[in-house]
């Protein structure tokens, strides 16, 4: 047990606290604001506050853990044993910047709640954060402090055993456009087939009739292989299903189509489903809550999991709707253009509100890279592709952590753009079974 002096116990200081020892470095935490009782203490322990008691581990505090509400911070950047810290401090101390209130900003994603400039989506861009800005986004910072502190305290205390984490990795898959060519509906149809005729794209023609026909499988009917892969390996995978009305942004399959309903219910035998809330749920609890009673009736379950389509999160306000509707985990937490840690971290962490300053009872779990990332918007080729999926699952093996990915259904029908992803895909769950 870890005993912390400060002196004063806040919800953000807790909240910081129990991400950084209890959840990253698996080593229980508690606080007192007692001098005699800290030091009477024989096990670790360490000050924040603004001077030190004598001789232990002393992080000097800055105001943000104490603090309520959002205000404008200035951020002073510095390196701590080659790594990018920020909150440097002014007066001696064993680390020099205040770790906690710098996991904290990054964890809660204070930056988010400041006035910045939205892409064309309305979501908080990569450009506009810290992490893309000082060049730190494809690590994941807060668990490399927290095994950096871990180093401090074993040489600190000759009796203290590190406690390890296993390396865990998650597969996410959306569900967007569920079939190329099949369950459309009559208007759909006719309409992908004059746009095939006006284009000249003889082969896309001729590869919708057969497949109407019943003569050839649909091009993003990959679930078999998916959930085939999924049991070959091990791998916790979770889809996610689009089950709203058309839009513009929203073009699966209607959620009445039996067809479609039958795949949901046979993926949920498998493995864990949870909803792809629309485009347009971004601030709109009633339409969430239609679209999660939906998906519930369709699967005959309570959906606890969800990701939002475009990966449109507004924070709070998403976040709280989630939490209203009792969605307990949360996979948005990545950016579209950019991939790395959003948070800083690989560690699934609760949301915590700054509106009313508590942790809720959401949990995020942060998705380190997409699909949609390395090919549409980075350009890079399948090898390329897999060697950054590599390269950052390596980051989080460093620090024990979870590994997360995002891919779609239709990257692997090896179509078009997607050719060769299919064994991209194949060969990431093969590597990553192997560090697990």
């Amino acid at each position: 047990m870890l005993l912390v002096y400060t002196h004063k116990t806040t919800p953000r200081l807790n909240y910081t606290f129990k991400h950084f020892f209890t959840r990253i470095l698996q080593l229980e935490v508690k606080f007192t604001t007692k001098v005699e009782k800290f030091i009477a203490h024989k096990g670790p322990k360490i000050t924040y506050a603004k001077q030190p008691l004598g001789k232990e581990i002393f992080v000097r505090s800055t105001e943000l853990l104490f603090e309520q509400g959002i205000n404008d911070i200035a951020i002073r950047m510095g390196t701590w044993q080659g790594v990018p810290c920020f909150f440097i401090s002014r007066q001696e101390a064993t680390i020099p910047f205040d770790i906690f209130a710098a996991t904290f900003y990054l964890l809660s994603r204070y930056e988010e709640y400041l006035p910045h400039v939205k892409d064309e989506y309305e979501r908080f861009p990569a450009e506009e954060s810290l992490a893309f800005k000082q060049g730190f986004l494809e690590k994941p910072l807060i668990d490399i402090w927290a095994y950096k502190f871990r180093a401090l305290l074993v040489e600190k205390f000759n009796d203290f055993e590190p406690q390890k984490r296993p390396f865990n990795y998650i597969s996410t898959i959306d569900v967007d456009i569920a079939f190329c060519y099949r369950h459309k509906g009559i208007v759909r149809t006719i309409g992908g087939y004059l746009i095939d005729l006006f284009n000249l794209q003889i082969g896309d023609l001729w590869t919708r009739t057969v497949v109407l026909l019943g003569f050839k499988k649909d091009p993003f009917d990959t679930y078999d292989l998916l959930v085939d892969l999924q049991k070959q390996y091990n791998i916790p995978t979770v889809f996610f299903f689009l089950v709203s009305e058309y839009t513009t942004f929203d073009k699966n399959t209607s959620s009445r189509n039996s067809s479609y309903r039958s795949l949901i219910k046979s993926i949920a035998d498998y493995c864990k489903v949870g909803l792809h809330p629309s485009y347009f749920t971004m601030k709109n609890e009633q339409k969430l809550k239609k679209e999660k009673k939906r998906l519930e009736e369709i699967t005959n379950r309570q959906i606890s999991a969800s990701r939002q389509h475009y990966l449109r999160v507004a924070l709070p306000e998403t976040y709280q709707n989630l939490v209203n509707l009792e969605v307990t985990e949360d996979y948005s937490m990545t950016y579209a253009k950019h991939y790395g840690f959003r948070a800083s971290t690989c560690t699934p962490f609760y949301f915590y509100d700054l509106d009313y300053e508590v942790q809720t009872p959401l949990k995020v779990f942060p998705v380190a890279v997409m699909d949609g990332t390395l090919r549409s918007y980075q350009d890079l080729s399948h090898k390329r592709g897999f060697e950054i999926i590599m390269k950052l699952a390596r980051e989080v093996q460093h620090v024990e952590g979870t590994f997360i990915t995002l891919f779609h259904n239709d990257t692997l029908s090896n179509r078009g753009i997607w050719r060769r992803w299919k064994k991209v895909y194949s060969d990431m769950l093969k590597q990553l079974s192997q560090l697990s």
